[in-house]
């Protein structure tokens, strides 16, 4: 690592060479083996008593204590996090006298892609590059401060949170450092100017990472763990010879020359049967059109022509003698149909010959002399996706000899060498589908290889290709050289378990939260892993998956719980005051509001959200027509200590709601701009509504009454704090907020999307923030943005909108300040204008503006008994109707279960929302908090 920071370090190794003396928890060790061994037999004696731990994964205790490096790597839960978190605050350097930690939300959207040496090591379901990551780390922390991500995948927060000390990839970031190693970020000044100023310092973070996945903490350990580069290309070349020599035979073919050439890959076809003739017809032959590139829905069967698609099929089967079950199986045909080769250092491809079949028939019979996995694939939509195919046990993923030079790999590797293995076993096995690339193309007979699997399913294809498992391996070696980066300093803490765990003791010890949970139903996590955790031996324990999934019988409400557990033992261990990053990736509503409602319920309160791109989807999210093309990243705060015992002997009282909010808009951002642009974007969280909206569901999550109404938030808001645009600030925050804005001169309404009459009355108020307007004005792009509202809603008209929420001018009343600037901008002579009322009146005339904040809590009364009616109206109706309500106004139901939660009336809740449709109920966050809340207090 080039030019670093470097901070006190818990484990100090003395050479690259890990040979000599090493410090570790206040004992010295001749060498890092030895320290590992002392630990690996104290992590022995501990796991009778770890196994009572949530998420203490399923396999022997040798196979466990083979992956670990304890106490920094345990692929079980750690026992020693807090012994080193307690070294490391030791070690923190010393903050200025009268320091006070404070930090704004990364208001920011981050891009950045995946093109990188690191992200590309080593491949997982998902992730997020460890640059993006960087960013908030440098924002929210500083050096020596404490990360912790509770579900860390591959480990890039770890990544991230150390190369915070390597100046030239700080700077690659598109930031300046200083000498000293202040970092500077790019701004604009009061006269427009670019200027750079400091935000964070260069220098190494510590990080703890978790997750419940022993594959995942195996690769992010690997990751993570300073790895000398000479060593590991010596001991890779030293290994991948061994395995050369003894399979290569195995991937030779003869030329039409009759030399030998390197099979790079082979691609098989699946064989159906013809129903009309009961001939076998081989997929690849007949369907796929090697001129177009790509696979035929129909065509002729060879023998009859009769017009066939594949779903119209039986397949081939055979029966064959599985040596590994030492048993026969039966399993759906496939042939070798194609093999590209290497000779001459040129790639050809031909048919397979005689020779060809013969080898591989040599090679089905032969035994493998090494340990291999021959687990049964787990329960589950994915990994039993294949049983009607035959395919239900690990080991029948693979050829058998990729199968066999995977085990020679496996069983001359040490454990830290392992991961080149994992990250070759899944393009290795029978889910390599091939590219089909036009003859004749820019990339002829190059690009079939290319395909790699789907992302997020254990599908295999019709057409899959056999790559050759050693070049597999030779080519991530290379890769996981070029990832390596240099570090003396053991900064990283790993633990696999379950992130609901609370633990007493660890109370408030981490400075900054970065989390990419699973999101749903989205990715069964512990279904796609267990092929690679076959092969280390050590699988995930799924009792605590925090995933909506049918075959493990958890619902969204079991994914909720899970989730609010998560956090909540997340919440009690972070500093009062500090930040949260929960990155999201889901087009669904309900699971949407189920981790807000999980972060609410746990004492976190969200207060931005921006998009995180990360240049590349998922299968899903290139192909899917709800596809989210963005991830979001939310931005939660733990409230500070302070706060929090003010609000306990304030919380019945309107002080308390105003101590709320003064300390919630500290934590909002006072500026967030147009991604690539100077100009500023409104904050919705700075919207009035959106603020008493907070207000509500902080009272309800504490179980106290709101002490305050909508009309008395709306006046007291404007009596208290400055209001630029619609949004409230602190005295102090308007400031700057009018110097950043004379800047920029521009603002730009944050896009909504609507659809209900909350998010209706929400951009109707933008419109009229820009500028009063008729309703004519309003009416065609208001029939545009409505399209999407849900089909339960039942949405007032525009008229019946404008009323009960914004007001009109009156020719016989007094111009009101918003129409006479609006209007003073039509005339180029101020002065004739003052002198012509009939002008301005006329102009004026039917227009609607937002009213100032006294009258608008004068329209929120008025609105409020109009809701109430039509609750009760609803409420009266279930009396004699017990069917659920199909159509109904939603912003009344808000209403009715407000007054109700007020006047302590929980039944009235619960029974109205158990008539509600389900996904309204999941989908809506203020339903779901109350509903929630109420079933809590009776307790059902």
């Amino acid at each position: 690592m080039s030019d670093k920071v470097q901070q006190g370090t818990l484990f100090e190794m003395k050479n690259d060479s890990q040979t000599g003396p090493v410090t570790c928890l206040g004992m010295t060790f001749e060498n890092d083996e030895s320290r590992r061994a002392y630990f690996t037999e104290e992590l022995r004696k501990k796991l009778p008593e770890l196994k009572n731990i949530d998420g203490f994964p399923i396999g022997e205790d040798r196979s466990i204590l083979a992956l670990s490096d304890p106490p920094y790597y345990t692929a079980c839960p750690n026992p020693w996090i807090l012994d080193i978190i307690n070294d490391w605050v030791t070690q923190k350097p010393p903050k200025p006298e009268g320091y006070h930690y404070h930090r704004e939300p990364f208001a920011a959207d981050v891009s950045e892609g995946k093109n990188d040496p690191i992200y590309n090591a080593h491949s997982y379901h998902t992730k997020v590059p460890h640059k993006a990551i960087m960013r908030y780390i440098l924002h929210y922390t500083d050096p020596g401060d404490i990360v912790y991500d509770g579900f860390c995948g591959t480990g890039m927060t770890g990544v991230a949170a150390q190369l915070c000390g390597d100046r030239n990839v700080v700077m690659g970031l598109g930031y300046q450092v200083k000498p000293d190693g202040t970092i500077l970020k790019e701004e604009t000044n009061e006269e427009g100017k670019t200027v750079w100023l400091p935000f964070s310092k260069l220098g190494e973070r510590r990080a703890v990472l978790n997750d419940l996945s022993p594959a995942a903490t195996f690769i992010a350990n690997n990751y993570n763990t300073p790895i000398n580069k000479e060593l590991f290309e010596q001991e890779t070349k030293r290994i991948l010879f061994e395995v050369e020599k003894e399979c290569s035979w195995m991937y030779e073919t003869r030329h039409s020359d009759g030399h030998l050439g390197v099979i790079n890959y082979t691609v098989w076809s699946d064989v159906f049967v013809c129903p009309e003739c009961t001939h076998e017809v081989i997929f690849w032959d007949v369907a796929v059109d090697k001129e177009v590139g790509s696979v035929r829905d129909k065509f002729p069967c060879p023998n009859c022509d009769v017009i066939l698609t594949k779903r119209g099929m039986e397949r081939a089967w055979v029966s064959k003698y599985d040596i590994v079950l030492k048993d026969t199986v039966r399993q759906a045909k496939q042939v070798p149909v194609l093999i590209n080769y290497t000779i001459n250092r040129k790639r050809v491809e031909k048919a397979p010959d005689a020779s060809d079949l013969e080898l591989i028939e040599r090679i089905e019979k032969i035994t493998i002399p090494y340990w291999i996995p021959n687990d049964r694939l787990i329960f589950g939509q994915e990994t039993r996706r294949n049983d009607p195919i035959g395919i239900t046990h690990v080991h029948q993923f693979y050829s058998i000899r990729n199968l066999y030079t995977f085990s020679v790999f496996y069983a001359k590797s040490p454990a830290w060498l392992k991961w080149i293995l994992t990250g070759s076993i899944q393009r290795g096995s029978k889910q390599h589908q091939i590219a089909i690339t036009r003859i004749g193309g820019s990339k002829e007979k190059e690009g079939g290889a290319t395909a790699g699997h789907r992302r997020g399913t254990l599908y295999i294809p019709s057409n899959q290709i056999e790559m050759n498992a050693f070049n597999l391996m030779s080519d991530r070696s290379k890769s996981i050289k070029k990832a390596l980066f240099s570090t003396v300093n053991k900064n990283i803490l790993i633990s696999t378990s379950s992130s609901t765990i609370y633990n007493e003791n660890m109370s408030e010890v981490y400075d900054y939260l970065f989390f990419d949970p699973p999101f749903g139903s989205n990715i069964a996590y512990s279904e796609l892993n267990s092929i690679q955790e076959s092969w280390l031996g050590v699988t995930t324990n799924q009792k605590n998956e925090a995933i909506e999934d049918k075959s493990q019988k958890k619902s969204l409400q079991d994914y909720h719980a899970l989730m609010r557990e998560c956090f909540m033992s997340a919440n009690s261990m972070l500093k009062p005051g500090r930040w949260m990053t929960v990155e999201f990736s889901n087009t669904s509503a309900a699971v949407w509001n189920v981790i807000q409602s999980a972060l609410q319920e746990a004492g976190f309160i969200v207060a931005n959200v921006s998009a995180l791109d990360k240049k590349r989807g998922g299968l899903n999210a290139i192909i899917g027509t709800t596809a989210v093309k963005q991830d979001l990243a939310i931005s939660a705060y733990k409230p500070n200590g302070g706060f929090e015992e003010r609000f306990s002997k304030e919380a019945e009282t309107h002080e308390g709601v105003w101590d709320f909010v003064r300390t919630h808009l500290k934590y909002l951002p006072i500026i967030k701009l147009e991604t690539g642009t100077a100009k500023f974007l409104t904050i919705i969280e700075r919207d009035p509504r959106i603020l008493y909206d907070q207000v509500v569901a902080y009272y309800v999550r504490k179980g106290y009454p709101v002490p305050i109404s909508s009309q008395e938030f709306q006046a007291g808001l404007s009596q208290r704090f400055p209001v630029r645009d619609g949004m409230y600030f602190l005295p102090e925050q308007v400031v700057e907020y009018d110097r950043k804005k004379m800047v920029s001169g521009e603002l730009v309404l944050s896009s909504l999307f609507v659809c209900d009459e909350n998010s209706a009355i929400q951009w109707l108020r933008q419109q009229l923030l820009k500028k009063p307007q008729t309703r004519q004005d309003l009416h065609l792009e208001y029939m545009r943005e409505i399209q999407h509202i849900s089909k339960h809603e039942l949405l007032p008209e525009l008229d019946v909108l404008l009323e009960q929420n914004f007001l009109q001018y009156e020719v016989n009343s007094p111009v009101p300040s918003q129409i006479h600037t609006y209007l003073s901008s039509d005339f180029k002579d101020l002065r004739k204008l003052t002198k012509d009322d009939f002008t301005l009146k006329i102009k004026a005339k039917d227009r609607w503006y937002v009213p100032d904040p006294n009258k608008q809590a004068d329209l929120e009364k008025l609105r409020e008994k109009s809701l109430l009616r039509e609750f009760e109206a609803y409420r009266d109706g279930m009396v004699s109707n017990r069917k659920k309500l199909k159509q109904f106004r939603t912003e009344a139901i808000r209403a009715g279960f407000k007054k109700a939660w007020s006047e302590k009336d929980y039944q009235t809740i619960v029974t109205i929302g158990e008539r509600l449709p389900e996904n309204v109920l999941q989908e809506d966050d203020k339903l779901l908090m109350y509903y929630d809340n109420a079933q809590i207090r009776l307790g059902l």
